[in-house]
């Protein structure tokens, strides 16, 4: 088998990313050599590859549904927002200078282009399959000219197109219409039908209308996904649950002891790797909640600073809402804070950001013995260590440069008192350290909550990538998106007019 698949979507956040990963887990199931690909990622969600380059973390984890080290060569172009109208342009892995929106699609992704396709090319030739993944959707016809992403990759690739449609926003068929009616005619004879994601109820009741779709466009659907919470791991464009709702919108299961662990994420503008707080979800008797009022942390056993993509900005909107005071507070008291890469660096005394902000000198938290200096270059590893008498390994994605003058040895930052800090994303999920964190945790909170001792956060991982490949066998026409992949677009597809403006 050899071949490919690009997966697009009528909206951003209609599945396309677990879709994806659910067609890799299923082929790689079926003994298919698969790997996942997305020319150009726009999130703030990222990991560092065994080789030192970041890429987005949602094709690492399609990456790990096909059972494939991620690499660079899945993710491009990852750009990274610093705030509406900017980002961070990451290339193969390694930063490449900021960009505005405008003089990024004024030229310099039409000429990415290149690289793209060598990546692409490269994966083409080592694997039986490639699934990518669009952005966004593919009528942005504002966008088509420059487009690297949805169209321009599938007419460059030659790549047959799936359009994923999320039924439970509503509007599912004029979605799917519209999209293919948007397109030109070169873009429509590589659309081959489309996919009804997030379905809840009875499929018979769905059935004439997809039949009414097939005779408007001549696209058939190649399945009905439906409905399951806890699906949406490693996300990629923000929070997919409310400040209000718990993280993933998970059912915290009975503790182990005998109180449950409250724990509260300040959701910090431009929040990064906000994954990191999965492995804490995913414990019996841990409730995580994403807050950005001072009084909801009143009654939280640990709270979290996560990591940002605008330390500086995170620290005045800490000072605006009272949430700073509230978290000294706390540290006055022996109550525990944990700051993750920017939450660590602005517990510390002072930051010098000439690089980031540009703010110059800016005074800390003062909570942890740290001063950070902001460097161009941006540190990029794989650290591996001891903490808390527990192996623990993670990845570093900062420009901080963090200078450490006292408090206890942290991973590779300190503690002082009930105050934590490290740049290490990701260590939360070696399961023996979280559980001694947590038990430092509840000690100090004074509850009596006691970590279960079979929780893996890697098989529940597992087990969620299992499920997707699980929806995708039983709900998807499986034959014929094998025929799909293996054989491209079906040919004579009808023109849907109008077709995309002059």
């Amino acid at each position: 088998m050899s071949g490919g698949l690009l997966i697009a979507g009528t909206t951003s956040d209609a599945g396309k990313s677990v879709v994806t990963a659910g067609i890799c887990r299923w082929l790689v199931r079926q003994g298919v050599k698969v790997a996942p690909f997305k020319a150009q990622n726009m999130s703030l969600n990222s990991f560092v590859t065994r080789e030192g380059a970041e890429i987005g973390r949602a094709q690492a984890m399609q990456a790990q549904a096909a059972r494939v080290e991620p690499t660079a060569l899945m993710n491009p172009v990852l750009l990274k927002p610093g705030g509406d109208r900017s980002s961070q342009v990451v290339l193969m892995g390694r930063p490449v200078g900021e960009m505005s929106a405008r003089g990024y699609h004024g030229g310099r992704q039409e000429a990415l282009l290149g690289t793209v396709l060598e990546c692409l090319a490269e994966l083409r030739g080592t694997y039986d399959a490639v699934i990518c993944e669009g952005a966004g959707s593919p009528a942005e016809i504002n966008l088509r000219r420059t487009d690297i992403v949805n169209m321009g990759i599938a007419r460059n690739a030659r790549l047959p197109v799936l359009v994923v449609g999320d039924i439970d926003r509503g509007g599912v068929f004029a979605s799917f219409f519209g999209t293919v009616a948007l397109l030109s005619r070169e873009d429509q004879e590589l659309v081959a039908g489309f996919l009804v994601n997030k379905f809840r109820g009875d499929v018979s009741l769905l059935e004439p209308g997809l039949d009414m779709l097939n005779g408007l466009t001549g696209r058939p659907s190649y399945g009905v996904l439906p409905f399951r919470h806890g699906l949406g791991i490693d996300e990629e464009d923000g929070l997919r649950v409310s400040l209000r709702g718990a993280v993933r919108e998970s059912v915290v299961t009975a503790p182990a002891g005998e109180d449950v662990l409250r724990v509260a994420v300040c959701a910090v503008p431009l929040m990064s790797n906000f994954t990191d707080v999965d492995a804490l979800a995913a414990e019996p008797g841990v409730v995580v909640r994403f807050v950005d009022r001072a009084e909801e942390l009143t009654d939280a056993d640990l709270v979290i600073v996560p990591g940002t993509r605008g330390t500086v900005k995170a620290l005045q909107w800490l000072r605006e809402r009272g949430l700073a005071d509230a978290i000294a507070r706390r540290a006055a008291e022996g109550r525990p804070v944990l700051g993750v890469c920017g939450g660590y660096q602005l517990l510390g005394e002072h930051i010098e950001d000439e690089v980031e902000s540009r703010a110059g000198h800016v005074d800390g938290l003062g909570l942890l013995p740290v001063r950070v200096r902001f460097a161009r270059e941006k540190t990029l590893a794989r650290p591996v260590g001891e903490a808390l008498g527990e192996p623990v390994e993670g990845y570093e994605i900062h420009h901080g440069v963090a200078e450490v003058t006292g408090g206890t040895p942290f991973l590779d930052g300190c503690r002082v008192g009930e105050v934590w800090g490290t740049h290490w994303h990701g260590s939360l999920e070696s399961d023996g350290f979280r559980r001694a964190f947590l038990r430092e945790v509840a000690a100090a909170a004074g509850r009596r909550f006691v970590p279960a001792a079979d929780t893996s956060f890697a098989a529940l991982r597992e087990e969620q990538l299992d499920l997707l490949g699980d929806l995708i066998e039983e709900h998807a026409d499986t034959d014929a998106l094998l025929r799909l992949i293996e054989s491209g677009a079906p040919s004579g597809l009808p023109f849907i007019p109008p077709g995309a403006p002059a």
